[in-house]
Protein backbone atom coordinates (compact mmCIF):
# COMPACT_ATOMS: atom_id res chain seq x y z
CA UNK A 1 0.00 0.00 0.00
CA UNK A 2 1.16 3.50 -1.05
CA UNK A 3 3.07 4.94 2.90
CA UNK A 4 1.35 8.19 2.21
CA UNK A 5 -1.84 5.80 3.38
CA UNK A 6 -0.62 4.17 6.42
CA UNK A 7 0.24 5.26 10.06
CA UNK A 8 3.94 6.31 10.93
CA UNK A 9 4.88 9.19 13.52
CA UNK A 10 4.97 12.15 10.92
CA UNK A 11 0.57 11.02 10.34
CA UNK A 12 0.33 10.51 14.13
CA UNK A 13 1.48 13.83 14.90
CA UNK A 14 -0.55 15.40 12.61
CA UNK A 15 -3.76 13.81 13.91
CA UNK A 16 -2.23 14.99 17.66
CA UNK A 17 -1.96 18.35 16.69
CA UNK A 18 -5.33 18.45 14.84
CA UNK A 19 -6.88 16.96 18.15
CA UNK A 20 -5.18 19.04 20.93
CA UNK A 21 -6.83 21.90 18.70
CA UNK A 22 -10.42 20.96 19.26
CA UNK A 23 -10.63 18.97 22.15
CA UNK A 24 -10.83 21.98 24.98
CA UNK A 25 -12.55 24.61 22.67
CA UNK A 26 -16.06 24.73 23.81
CA UNK A 27 -17.69 26.26 21.02
CA UNK A 28 -19.36 25.77 18.56
CA UNK A 29 -21.33 22.73 20.68
CA UNK A 30 -24.14 20.49 20.13
CA UNK A 31 -25.13 19.32 23.52
CA UNK A 32 -27.48 15.97 23.86
CA UNK A 33 -29.13 17.39 26.62
CA UNK A 34 -32.62 17.54 27.67
CA UNK A 35 -34.00 20.82 29.18
CA UNK A 36 -36.42 19.79 32.00
CA UNK A 37 -36.42 23.38 33.52
CA UNK A 38 -34.59 26.46 33.81
CA UNK A 39 -31.91 24.70 36.18
CA UNK A 40 -30.80 22.67 33.41
CA UNK A 41 -29.60 25.25 31.37
CA UNK A 42 -25.91 25.37 31.59
CA UNK A 43 -22.65 25.55 29.41
CA UNK A 44 -20.99 22.00 28.07
CA UNK A 45 -18.29 22.61 30.90
CA UNK A 46 -20.59 22.90 33.53
CA UNK A 47 -22.26 19.80 32.21
CA UNK A 48 -19.02 17.75 31.61
CA UNK A 49 -15.97 18.73 32.80
CA UNK A 50 -14.18 16.50 31.35
CA UNK A 51 -15.92 15.65 27.91
CA UNK A 52 -16.72 19.59 26.93
CA UNK A 53 -15.03 20.29 23.44
CA UNK A 54 -14.85 18.66 20.30
CA UNK A 55 -17.96 19.82 19.05
CA UNK A 56 -20.06 17.32 21.02
CA UNK A 57 -19.71 14.87 24.04
CA UNK A 58 -19.00 11.76 21.99
CA UNK A 59 -16.27 13.40 19.81
CA UNK A 60 -14.59 14.44 22.70
CA UNK A 61 -14.49 11.12 24.23
CA UNK A 62 -12.96 9.73 20.74
CA UNK A 63 -10.62 13.05 21.05
CA UNK A 64 -9.39 11.84 23.77
CA UNK A 65 -9.22 7.96 22.92
CA UNK A 66 -7.06 9.00 19.85
CA UNK A 67 -4.78 11.07 21.98
CA UNK A 68 -4.56 7.58 24.45
CA UNK A 69 -3.98 5.32 21.16
CA UNK A 70 -1.15 7.33 19.67
CA UNK A 71 0.43 8.41 22.68
CA UNK A 72 0.79 4.44 23.60
CA UNK A 73 1.51 3.41 19.86
CA UNK A 74 4.12 6.62 19.59
CA UNK A 75 6.12 7.13 22.95
CA UNK A 76 8.04 9.61 21.10
CA UNK A 77 5.13 11.94 20.06
CA UNK A 78 6.11 15.35 20.08
CA UNK A 79 2.63 16.29 21.58
CA UNK A 80 3.23 13.22 24.02
CA UNK A 81 3.94 15.59 26.91
CA UNK A 82 0.92 18.06 26.20
CA UNK A 83 -0.80 15.34 26.22
CA UNK A 84 -0.07 13.26 29.16
CA UNK A 85 -0.60 17.01 31.05
CA UNK A 86 -4.35 16.90 29.60
CA UNK A 87 -5.22 13.63 30.77
CA UNK A 88 -3.33 14.66 34.48
CA UNK A 89 -6.14 17.86 34.42
CA UNK A 90 -8.83 16.32 32.86
CA UNK A 91 -8.88 12.45 34.43
CA UNK A 92 -9.54 13.68 38.22
CA UNK A 93 -11.65 11.71 41.16
CA UNK A 94 -13.95 15.13 41.23
CA UNK A 95 -14.10 15.81 37.23
CA UNK A 96 -14.89 11.65 36.83
CA UNK A 97 -17.32 12.52 39.53
CA UNK A 98 -19.38 15.11 37.97
CA UNK A 99 -19.73 13.38 34.67
CA UNK A 100 -21.25 10.37 36.65
CA UNK A 101 -23.84 12.36 38.30
CA UNK A 102 -24.79 13.93 35.21
CA UNK A 103 -26.04 10.32 34.15
CA UNK A 104 -28.43 9.95 37.43
CA UNK A 105 -30.58 12.48 36.28
CA UNK A 106 -33.47 10.30 34.72
CA UNK A 107 -34.11 12.66 31.75
CA UNK A 108 -30.50 11.56 30.59
CA UNK A 109 -31.59 7.46 30.28
CA UNK A 110 -30.93 8.06 26.34
CA UNK A 111 -27.96 10.00 26.91
CA UNK A 112 -25.39 8.92 23.84
CA UNK A 113 -27.40 5.76 23.71
CA UNK A 114 -25.54 3.64 21.96
CA UNK A 115 -22.40 5.80 20.55
CA UNK A 116 -21.34 7.57 23.17
CA UNK A 117 -21.74 4.68 25.47
CA UNK A 118 -18.94 2.62 23.27
CA UNK A 119 -17.06 5.44 22.44
CA UNK A 120 -16.57 6.13 26.47
CA UNK A 121 -15.77 2.32 26.68
CA UNK A 122 -13.57 2.33 23.83
CA UNK A 123 -11.41 5.09 25.56
CA UNK A 124 -11.18 3.18 28.71
CA UNK A 125 -10.04 0.36 26.75
CA UNK A 126 -7.37 1.70 25.46
CA UNK A 127 -6.02 3.48 28.81
CA UNK A 128 -6.28 -0.40 30.08
CA UNK A 129 -3.96 -1.29 27.75
CA UNK A 130 -1.22 1.39 28.95
CA UNK A 131 1.61 -0.52 30.64
CA UNK A 132 3.04 2.99 32.35
CA UNK A 133 2.08 4.03 35.67
CA UNK A 134 0.42 7.26 34.36
CA UNK A 135 -1.60 5.33 32.21
CA UNK A 136 -3.06 3.05 34.78
CA UNK A 137 -3.61 6.06 37.26
CA UNK A 138 -6.15 7.29 34.31
CA UNK A 139 -7.52 4.41 33.90
CA UNK A 140 -8.19 3.87 37.34
CA UNK A 141 -9.62 7.09 37.82
CA UNK A 142 -11.86 6.75 34.40
CA UNK A 143 -13.07 3.40 35.96
CA UNK A 144 -16.47 5.11 37.69
CA UNK A 145 -17.66 6.33 34.68
CA UNK A 146 -16.93 3.26 32.70
CA UNK A 147 -18.30 1.00 35.06
CA UNK A 148 -21.44 3.18 34.58
CA UNK A 149 -21.83 2.16 30.61
CA UNK A 150 -21.09 -0.64 30.94
CA UNK A 151 -24.38 -0.82 33.55
CA UNK A 152 -26.19 0.70 30.80
CA UNK A 153 -25.19 -1.68 28.29
CA UNK A 154 -26.10 -4.66 30.37
CA UNK A 155 -29.62 -2.78 31.02
CA UNK A 156 -30.00 -1.74 27.78
CA UNK A 157 -29.12 -5.31 25.68
CA UNK A 158 -32.34 -7.10 26.84
CA UNK A 159 -34.58 -4.82 26.15
CA UNK A 160 -33.21 -4.04 22.23
CA UNK A 161 -35.59 -6.19 20.81
CA UNK A 162 -34.39 -5.41 17.35
CA UNK A 163 -31.11 -3.63 15.86
CA UNK A 164 -30.39 -0.37 14.39
CA UNK A 165 -29.34 -0.97 11.05
CA UNK A 166 -28.61 3.23 10.29
CA UNK A 167 -25.36 4.34 8.98
CA UNK A 168 -24.96 7.07 11.94
CA UNK A 169 -25.29 7.11 15.63
CA UNK A 170 -27.51 4.73 16.66
CA UNK A 171 -25.99 1.64 14.96
CA UNK A 172 -26.19 -1.19 17.29
CA UNK A 173 -22.97 -3.13 15.42
CA UNK A 174 -20.54 -0.42 15.94
CA UNK A 175 -21.79 -0.16 19.37
CA UNK A 176 -21.23 -4.17 19.87
CA UNK A 177 -17.43 -3.73 18.24
CA UNK A 178 -16.37 -0.95 20.51
CA UNK A 179 -18.17 -2.59 23.89
CA UNK A 180 -16.51 -5.76 22.31
CA UNK A 181 -12.71 -4.71 22.47
CA UNK A 182 -12.85 -2.88 26.08
CA UNK A 183 -14.39 -5.97 27.22
CA UNK A 184 -11.28 -7.79 25.88
CA UNK A 185 -9.20 -5.05 27.78
CA UNK A 186 -10.98 -5.37 30.89
CA UNK A 187 -11.19 -8.87 30.73
CA UNK A 188 -14.81 -8.44 30.96
CA UNK A 189 -15.89 -11.68 29.78
CA UNK A 190 -19.94 -11.33 30.37
CA UNK A 191 -20.32 -8.24 28.82
CA UNK A 192 -18.40 -9.73 25.66
CA UNK A 193 -20.74 -12.94 25.64
CA UNK A 194 -23.55 -10.77 26.08
CA UNK A 195 -22.78 -8.52 23.46
CA UNK A 196 -22.11 -11.76 20.88
CA UNK A 197 -25.20 -13.61 22.06
CA UNK A 198 -27.19 -9.98 20.66
CA UNK A 199 -24.90 -9.99 17.31
CA UNK A 200 -25.85 -13.31 16.75
CA UNK A 201 -29.65 -12.92 17.91
CA UNK A 202 -29.95 -9.71 15.38
CA UNK A 203 -27.84 -10.35 12.90
CA UNK A 204 -27.26 -14.42 12.89
CA UNK A 205 -29.80 -15.05 9.80
CA UNK A 206 -29.24 -12.06 7.73
CA UNK A 207 -29.05 -13.15 4.39
CA UNK A 208 -28.37 -11.80 1.14
CA UNK A 209 -27.37 -8.09 2.11
CA UNK A 210 -28.64 -5.53 -0.65
CA UNK A 211 -26.71 -2.87 0.76
CA UNK A 212 -28.34 -0.03 -0.05
CA UNK A 213 -25.93 2.46 0.91
CA UNK A 214 -24.72 5.26 1.35
CA UNK A 215 -27.49 7.91 2.43
CA UNK A 216 -26.41 11.47 2.41
CA UNK A 217 -24.90 11.42 6.26
CA UNK A 218 -24.10 8.31 7.04
CA UNK A 219 -20.66 8.00 8.42
CA UNK A 220 -21.00 3.85 8.90
CA UNK A 221 -21.52 1.30 6.57
CA UNK A 222 -24.32 -0.50 8.12
CA UNK A 223 -23.60 -3.73 5.96
CA UNK A 224 -19.73 -3.73 6.49
CA UNK A 225 -19.76 -2.73 9.70
CA UNK A 226 -22.45 -5.64 10.78
CA UNK A 227 -19.88 -8.20 9.22
CA UNK A 228 -16.88 -6.78 10.90
CA UNK A 229 -19.56 -7.65 14.26
CA UNK A 230 -19.76 -10.79 13.11
CA UNK A 231 -15.98 -11.42 12.48
CA UNK A 232 -15.22 -10.89 15.28
CA UNK A 233 -17.53 -12.91 17.52
CA UNK A 234 -17.90 -16.16 15.20
CA UNK A 235 -14.97 -18.36 14.80
CA UNK A 236 -13.21 -18.10 11.18
CA UNK A 237 -15.07 -21.31 9.86
CA UNK A 238 -18.47 -19.88 10.84
CA UNK A 239 -17.87 -16.50 10.03
CA UNK A 240 -16.74 -17.59 6.42
CA UNK A 241 -20.40 -19.17 5.85
CA UNK A 242 -22.15 -16.25 7.51
CA UNK A 243 -20.67 -14.23 4.68
CA UNK A 244 -21.03 -15.98 1.85
CA UNK A 245 -24.56 -15.95 2.79
CA UNK A 246 -24.90 -12.41 3.51
CA UNK A 247 -22.78 -10.54 0.61
CA UNK A 248 -22.82 -13.69 -1.89
CA UNK A 249 -21.25 -11.78 -4.85
CA UNK A 250 -18.53 -10.07 -2.72
CA UNK A 251 -16.03 -11.67 -4.48
CA UNK A 252 -17.29 -10.47 -7.66
CA UNK A 253 -17.30 -6.80 -6.06
CA UNK A 254 -21.29 -6.69 -6.07
CA UNK A 255 -22.68 -4.71 -4.06
CA UNK A 256 -20.35 -2.44 -6.49
CA UNK A 257 -21.58 0.42 -4.13
CA UNK A 258 -19.44 -1.27 -0.77
CA UNK A 259 -16.31 -0.40 -2.90
CA UNK A 260 -16.42 2.68 -4.76
CA UNK A 261 -15.55 5.80 -2.29
CA UNK A 262 -18.45 7.78 -1.17
CA UNK A 263 -18.50 11.85 -3.21
CA UNK A 264 -18.94 14.09 -0.96
CA UNK A 265 -20.79 17.25 -2.32
CA UNK A 266 -19.86 19.63 0.41
CA UNK A 267 -17.73 19.56 3.57
CA UNK A 268 -18.81 22.49 5.32
CA UNK A 269 -22.19 20.73 5.68
CA UNK A 270 -22.02 18.88 8.99
CA UNK A 271 -24.29 16.20 7.80
CA UNK A 272 -22.84 15.68 3.92
CA UNK A 273 -19.09 16.04 6.08
CA UNK A 274 -20.59 12.16 7.40
CA UNK A 275 -19.45 10.81 4.35
CA UNK A 276 -15.56 11.14 4.51
CA UNK A 277 -15.82 9.16 7.52
CA UNK A 278 -17.78 6.22 5.94
CA UNK A 279 -15.26 6.23 3.47
CA UNK A 280 -12.30 5.94 6.35
CA UNK A 281 -15.03 3.25 8.40
CA UNK A 282 -15.44 1.24 5.26
CA UNK A 283 -11.92 0.70 5.19
CA UNK A 284 -11.49 0.03 8.68
CA UNK A 285 -14.52 -2.92 8.13
CA UNK A 286 -12.71 -4.53 5.53
CA UNK A 287 -9.69 -4.81 6.80
CA UNK A 288 -11.39 -6.70 9.98
CA UNK A 289 -13.27 -8.60 7.64
CA UNK A 290 -10.81 -9.62 5.36
CA UNK A 291 -8.72 -10.62 8.38
CA UNK A 292 -11.22 -12.95 9.42
CA UNK A 293 -11.24 -15.09 5.98
CA UNK A 294 -8.56 -17.67 4.93
CA UNK A 295 -5.24 -16.23 3.24
CA UNK A 296 -6.35 -17.30 -0.22
CA UNK A 297 -10.19 -15.94 -0.66
CA UNK A 298 -10.63 -14.11 -3.69
CA UNK A 299 -11.88 -10.97 -1.32
CA UNK A 300 -8.65 -10.19 -0.80
CA UNK A 301 -7.48 -8.66 -3.66
CA UNK A 302 -10.06 -6.99 -4.41
CA UNK A 303 -11.22 -5.54 -0.92
CA UNK A 304 -7.06 -4.63 -0.28
CA UNK A 305 -7.82 -2.35 -3.50
CA UNK A 306 -11.09 -0.41 -1.94
CA UNK A 307 -9.32 -0.23 1.07
CA UNK A 308 -6.59 2.44 -0.93
CA UNK A 309 -9.42 3.91 -2.85
CA UNK A 310 -11.49 4.82 0.33
CA UNK A 311 -8.22 5.84 2.11
CA UNK A 312 -6.70 8.06 -0.34
CA UNK A 313 -10.59 9.76 -0.66
CA UNK A 314 -10.61 10.84 3.07
CA UNK A 315 -7.39 10.81 4.60
CA UNK A 316 -6.48 14.41 3.61
CA UNK A 317 -9.99 15.52 4.38
CA UNK A 318 -9.48 15.11 8.02
CA UNK A 319 -8.57 18.54 8.74
CA UNK A 320 -9.75 22.30 7.35
CA UNK A 321 -13.59 22.86 8.15
CA UNK A 322 -14.45 21.98 11.58
CA UNK A 323 -17.52 20.07 10.64
CA UNK A 324 -14.95 17.36 9.88
CA UNK A 325 -12.41 18.21 12.21
CA UNK A 326 -14.01 17.83 15.33
CA UNK A 327 -14.06 14.13 15.07
CA UNK A 328 -12.48 12.47 11.33
CA UNK A 329 -8.71 12.12 12.81
CA UNK A 330 -10.61 9.43 14.98
CA UNK A 331 -11.86 7.41 12.41
CA UNK A 332 -8.25 7.83 10.72
CA UNK A 333 -6.96 6.01 13.01
CA UNK A 334 -9.33 3.42 13.20
CA UNK A 335 -8.56 2.67 9.41
CA UNK A 336 -4.90 2.62 9.54
CA UNK A 337 -4.57 1.15 13.45
CA UNK A 338 -7.97 -1.64 13.23
CA UNK A 339 -7.01 -3.55 16.15
CA UNK A 340 -6.41 -2.38 19.81
CA UNK A 341 -3.75 -5.12 20.71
Amino acid sequence: MNRSLTLGLDLAERFARIALGHVGREYPHKPDHVLTDETDMRSPRALHPIFFGSFDWHSCVHTHWLLARLVRRFPALAAAGQIRALFDAQFTPAKVAAECAYLQASSTRGFERPYGWAWLLMLQGELLRHESAEGRAWAARLAPLAAAFVARFEAFLPLATYPIRSGAHANTAFALLLARDYAAAAGDGTLAEHCAQQARRWYGEDRGCQAWEPSLDEFLSPALTEAALMAEVLGPEAFGAWFEAFLPEAAEGRPATLFAPATVSDRTDGKIAHLDGLNLARAWCWRRIVAALPGGHPLHRRAASSIEAHLASALGQVAGDYMGEHWLASFALLALDPRSG
